[in-house]
């Protein structure tokens, strides 16, 4: 159990954490972004016939009506997720709609709808996401029956948001690849020039490891308090690899040796191992790699919010996080869900270990970050 234990323990290492991982784009495993404008009209939809019946009758103590479409967005749908939580919640009485958004877009579609919100809430995206919904003021606060069960020191103080996975990102590698690189110094190597796939920094994983990269050449006296040791180091790791391209199989490139390493969030290296019995090597410094914590909340101006609330009961419960970590290869906030890991996702943790990383730094420079390697490094 000491793998388990290990989990658990994050504690503040894991709490401040960059776009969620679930979030690469590209691969035909990921299902297809919805488009602002379908999302748009079908809210406005239920938002004319919506009566507030559901807010009602729970300040009544009464039930909610889960007749109610539930709109919820979330960068964590792919791979089958958005299908799949679809139709759990219909047996279990729910009527939702799940849009998949790329971690990166996510957070800044949100405060777009700010005077006109069409979803009523969120789940997948990370704390320094979630801090910048909450100086938008379009979060509201809020506190799910399980929130006593999780380790809150990886959630919110101020209860806006509140955690229910975590991710580990790691680089996967074909199985047969000889003398494979130990760590992302190894990369900048000729040997590995456009051997491995970078996910693009829209995205929560890319995003995240490239935040891994540049906080190990810290310099408080640097461009955006890093050294050009750093940034000369990240423009060669960029340009030595091959960038993500829309809508390439990514997986399939790596597991046919076109190119063998690519990025990956832990449940999907679970995921398609399962789903294309293949087993992986794994890339894991010394130094460890960055995990992220999914995270739930409620978005400001949903006639809904008791509906949603009652969903996120349901859904943050140990016993269906149970079945989403078996379904999809997740690690779960909740402990008696962590209890019941299969032998695979024990052993993708016994494999594993966090790195150090001061998030709060990262949340200053993040945006600065990205902007530069964009305009400065992508070619």
């Amino acid at each position: 159990m000491k793998n388990l234990k290990k989990f658990a323990a994050l504690g503040l290492s894991a709490a401040m954490v960059l776009s969620l991982a679930a979030c690469g784009s590209g691969t035909k495993n990921t299902t297809t972004d919805t488009t602002a404008a379908g999302t748009e009209e079908a809210a406005k939809t239920e938002a004319a016939g919506d009566t507030e019946a559901a807010g009602d009758k729970a300040a009544a103590g009464g039930d909610v009506d889960k007749s109610q479409k539930l709109i919820i967005y979330t960068n964590s749908g792919s791979n089958g997720r958005d299908a799949w939580l679809k139709e759990k919640a219909g047996t279990a009485g729910y009527n939702v709609e799940v849009v998949q958004i790329q971690g990166g877009d996510l957070a800044n579609r949100i405060i777009a709808e700010k005077n006109n919100p069409q979803a009523d809430m969120v789940f997948g995206l990370n704390s320094i996401e979630y801090e910048k919904l909450k100086t938008e003021s379009v979060l509201d606060q809020w506190e799910p029956s399980w929130a006593g069960d999780v380790d809150m020191t990886l959630g919110d103080k101020d209860g806006y948001y509140y955690p229910i996975v975590i991710q580990p990102l790691v680089n996967m590698m074909n199985a047969d690849l000889q003398n494979p690189p130990k760590d992302y110094t190894d990369l900048v190597n000729p040997e590995w020039k456009d051997q491995y796939t970078i996910l693009n920094f829209g995205g929560g994983t890319g995003k995240t490891i490239l935040a891994s990269l540049l906080v190990r050449y810290r310099d408080d006296n640097g461009e955006y308090g890093i050294s050009d040791e750093g940034w000369d180091f990240v423009k060669n790791w960029i340009q030595n690899g091959h960038m993500e391209v829309q809508g390439e199989d990514y997986v399939g490139n790596a597991i046919s040796g076109t190119v063998p390493i690519t990025e990956m969030w832990g449940s999907g290296v679970l995921q398609n191992q399962t789903e294309r019995d293949y087993k992986f090597q794994i890339m894991v410094p010394e130094v460890g790699v960055p995990y992220v914590t999914e995270q739930m909340a409620m978005i400001t101006g949903s006639k809904k919010r008791d509906l949603a609330v009652d969903f996120a009961n349901w859904f943050g419960s140990a016993d269906v996080q149970a079945e989403w970590m078996n379904q999809f290869g997740t690690i779960p906030c909740q402990p008696k869900a962590v209890e019941e890991a299969p032998a695979d996702i024990k052993e993708f943790m016994d494999q594993v270990h966090p790195q150090d990383m001061d998030w709060a730094f990262v949340a200053a420079n993040i945006d600065q970050w990205v902007e530069k390697c964009e305009l400065e490094f992508l070619q």
